[in-house]
């Protein structure tokens, strides 16, 4: 796929890897509709960045956990643009009170909807608003955790787990018009609010990353771009944490 011309659609495009991914896009020449959840500001100034780059940005709200609310977003898109090429499932949750025990049903379902429920939606709407004759790409974010299983995190884990498969699964649902693949990340980003970001990615590189190379955000970017241009490669989950979970 020639990505100049292309209109994208990210979710969670506001803040973190969204935004890198959305920035990203534009740089290659895609028009982009930046959805977010609250960060309304961040979004604001994401889509500034866009159109300083000669690319039309557009910013939408939308509540994934609300199954009517995430129906609205594609039609967003289409409403501005005409139809969408790519679809970027970035969003998603990570509540850290997720243990065994502390789980309730309220929390699963809103972990769910997010991680899990928005992005099928989100991929069967996008599949049926292109054309007969259209190609078209989904990247999932996943986390390279995922196929190691350890306590905590026990309803986000089973979340991801879930759109591993459901990466899978759609690409042979979506054959031979739309491929689908995923990116698996290992730390990218640095904690919010850490004091000096540089050296904890490298202590933790150090420690942890048989590379003892930290993580960043082109690494994503250069990735999924990579993905887009791929019009032989679907099904495929590409781990990007510098060896990390080979050892953990």
């Amino acid at each position: 796929m020639d990505l100049n011309g292309k209109i994208a659609l990210v979710t969670g495009g506001g803040t973190r890897v969204g935004r890198a991914l959305t920035i990203a896009l534009a740089k290659a020449g895609c028009d982009v509709l930046i959805h977010y959840g609250n960060s309304a500001d961040a979004a604001a100034e994401v889509k500034a960045q866009v159109e300083s780059l000669g690319r039309r940005g557009i910013t939408y709200s939308a509540d994934l956990a609300d199954p009517s609310a995430t129906d609205t977003v594609i039609p967003k898109a289409v409403e501005a643009f005409g139809q969408v090429d790519i679809l970027i499932n970035s969003a998603s949750i990570y509540p850290q009170d997720d243990r065994f025990n502390q789980i309730n049903v309220e929390s699963w379902d809103k972990i769910f909807a997010i991680n899990l429920r928005a992005p099928f939606q989100l991929s069967q709407a996008f599949a049926q608003q292109l054309p007969p004759d259209g190609q078209g790409k989904i990247i999932n974010i996943n986390d390279a955790r995922i196929p190691r299983p350890q306590p905590g995190n026990f309803s986000y884990r089973l979340t991801k787990g879930g759109l591993w498969d459901m990466t899978q699964m759609l690409a042979l649902e979506l054959a031979p018009r739309i491929t689908v693949n995923a990116l698996a990340l290992g730390q990218i980003l640095e904690p919010h609010n850490d004091p000096d970001p540089e050296k904890f990615m490298q202590d933790y590189a150090n420690r942890r990353i048989p590379l003892k190379i930290p993580g960043n955000p082109q690494v994503v970017t250069d990735c999924a771009l990579f993905l887009l241009q791929q019009d032989f490669l679907t099904g495929s989950t590409i781990t990007l944490d510098g060896g990390e979970y080979l050892l953990n």
